[in-house]
C-alpha cells in the first residue's frame, strides 16, 4: 500500500466506530474469542493457500469465525450475512477492528472456504473447541478417557423418494436439458407425465395398486422414450455425448431399479450418493442420508456434554466394524488414550484394533464387566440428548451441503458449533459468578 493510500485510511479510521468502544468487552461471545487460539488455526487452515497470481484469501479468522457462528446459531448462510451486518460482536468475533456497514465477504466465500478446506481441515476447529474447553476448564483432559460412541443418520435435503417421481423427475431433467442444448425431441411427455403421476399418487393412496402400477409403468415407458430420442439425436456429438452422460446414467438407474433388487439404488437425482438407512424407529422407519458416528465424554464435565469426535460413514457400513477408524482417528485428534468405550448392542462382534479388545463394552454384555463398568454402562443414554441438540439447533437434522464431502463437513461443523455454545454458556455462568461474588461483600456492607 502507498503512503497516501495509508495515511487517507487512518484519516478516515478517526470517524469510524471502534468495536471495543461498542460492545461490552465481558460479553461471553468476546470471551469466547479471545479464548481461541486462532494462530494455530490460520497454520492449519493457511496450509491450503499458495502464493500465486488473483486476488488474495480472505482472513483465516473472518472465515473461521463465520463458520462457527453459522453452526452456533443454527444460521444459513444468506442469514448470517444479514447477522453478521448488524451485529457488533459477530464483527468483533470474526476479527474485525471497526464496525463494518458492509459485508467484506461475499456469500458464495462460504461455501468456496468450506470446499477448499474439507473434512482433513475443519477437524481442527473441533480440536480446539476441546482446547478451549480444557483452557476455560469447562472440561479437564482426563475426562475423554472414557467415552460414549453412537450412531446416527444425518438426513439429507431432499425429497422422500417414490419411484413414480423419481421417474418422473428423470423425465423433466432430461427435456429441460434437451431444451437448453437445443435438441428437438418427437415429444416431451409433459403432460401425460404429469397426470400418470397424479394418477399414480391418488390409485396407491386408495390402495388400488393395479391401477397405480399400470401408471408406473407409464411413467416408465415415457421415460424410456424420451432417452431413445435423446440417444439417437446426439448419437453424432461428442461434445452433447458428455454432457448427457451422467443424467442419461442416473435417469436409466432410475427406471431399471426394482423395489426388491440388492445394492446401492439412486433415491435423489441431484443427489445420487444419498443411502436409505434404518434405525428401527417406529415413526421414521426409513432415513435418508448418511450414517454419522458421535464420541461424547462418558461421564458429563463441568461445561455440558461436549462432542469429542464425529464423522460421517458413507456406505451404511455396520456400526460394529467402525470401531477400526474411529478409535484411531478419535486418539490422534484429541492426542489422548482411550481407556473405556461404551456402546449400545449394534456394536456387538465389533472390529476395533486388538489394543482395545477388552475396552470396548456394549450393552447386555455379561461377561468381564465388574460393578464400577455397571454404572458406566447406565450412562451410555447420555449420547442421544447431544444427538438431539446436534439436530435441533445446529444444521445436522437436514444437510444442504452438495455432495459426499459436504456430509463430512456438516457433521463436523455441527459438532463445532455445538461444542462453542456450550462453552458459550460456561463463560456466561463465570461471569455471572464473578459478578455475583463481587456485590455480595457490598451488600453486606449496605446491610
Amino acid at each position: 500500500m502507498r503512503p497516501r493510500e495509508r495515511r487517507e485510511t487512518s484519516e478516515q479510521d478517526l470517524f469510524r466506530s471502534r468495536l471495543d468502544q461498542i460492545i461490552d468487552l465481558n460479553h461471553a461471545l468476546v470471551k469466547l474469542a479471545r479464548a481461541i487460539d486462532w494462530y494455530f488455526l490460520e497454520e492449519r487452515f493457511g496450509s491450503v493457500y499458495t502464493d500465486g497470481p488473483g486476488s488474495p484469501p480472505l482472513p483465516t479468522r473472518l472465515m473461521a469465525g463465520l463458520a462457527i457462528l453459522k453452526h452456533m446459531y443454527d444460521l444459513s448462510d444468506e442469514a448470517l450475512c444479514d447477522r453478521w451486518i448488524e451485529n457488533p460482536y459477530f464483527q468483533f468475533f470474526c476479527g474485525e477492528e471497526f464496525f463494518q456497514h458492509r459485508l467484506v465477504f461475499d456469500r458464495s466465500s462460504l461455501t468456496r472456504w468450506r470446499q477448499r478446506m474439507g473434512e482433513e481441515k475443519l477437524v481442527a476447529l473441533l480440536q480446539e473447541s476441546l482446547a478451549v474447553a480444557t483452557r476455560t476448564e469447562a472440561m479437564r483432559p482426563k475426562d475423554l478417557s472414557r467415552v460414549i460412541i453412537d450412531t446416527t443418520v444425518q438426513p439429507k435435503a431432499v425429497m422422500f423418494p417414490t419411484d413414480a417421481k423419481l421417474i418422473n423427475r428423470a423425465r423433466e431433467i432430461l427435456v429441460r436439458l434437451a431444451r437448453l442444448h437445443g435438441v428437438v425431441l418427437r415429444q416431451s411427455y409433459t403432460r401425460v407425465g404429469k397426470i400418470a403421476l397424479i394418477k399414480h399418487q391418488r390409485y396407491a393412496h386408495a390402495h388400488q395398486f393395479k391401477r397405480a402400477n399400470k401408471a408406473l409403468r407409464k411413467l416408465r415407458t415415457y421415460l424410456g422414450r424420451v432417452l431413445r430420442d435423446i440417444g439417437r439425436k446426439i448419437a453424432d456429438n461428442d461434445a452433447l455425448q458428455e454432457t448427457f452422460a451422467r443424467p442419461m446414467s442416473l435417469a436409466r438407474r432410475v427406471r431399471d431399479q426394482d423395489r426388491h433388487q440388492r445394492g446401492p439404488k439412486v433415491y435423489s437425482l441431484h443427489a445420487p450418493e444419498v443411502e436409505c438407512i434404518g434405525k428401527g424407529k417406529a415413526h421414521r422407519p426409513y432415513e435418508f442420508g448418511v450414517k454419522v458416528s458421535i464420541t461424547t465424554p462418558l461421564h458429563r464435565c463441568k461445561g455440558g456434554q461436549f462432542v469429542a469426535h464425529v464423522a460421517a460413514l458413507p456406505g451404511n457400513p455396520y456400526d460394529g466394524h467402525t470401531l477400526a477408524t474411529v478409535i484411531p482417528a478419535m486418539e490422534a485428534m484429541i492426542g489422548n488414550t482411550i481407556e473405556r468405550v461404551i456402546t449400545d448392542a449394534g456394536y456387538r462382534g465389533h472390529n476395533a484394533p486388538p489394543d482395545y479388545k477388552f475396552k470396548v463394552y456394549t450393552a447386555g454384555q455379561k461377561r468381564r464387566v465388574t460393578p464400577q463398568i455397571k454404572r458406566d454402562m447406565k450412562r451410555r443414554a447420555a449420547v442421544e440428548p447431544v444427538i438431539g441438540h446436534l439436530k435441533s439447533e445446529h444444521r445436522m437434522g437436514r444437510n444442504y451441503l452438495a455432495h459426499s464431502a459436504g456430509d463430512a463437513i456438516n457433521a463436523v461443523l455441527a459438532a463445532v458449533g455445538y461444542n462453542f455454545r456450550l462453552l458459550f454458556n460456561w463463560l456466561t455462568l463465570l461471569l455471572r459468578a464473578i459478578l455475583a461474588a463481587l456485590f455480595v461483600p457490598f451488600k453486606l456492607q449496605t446491610v
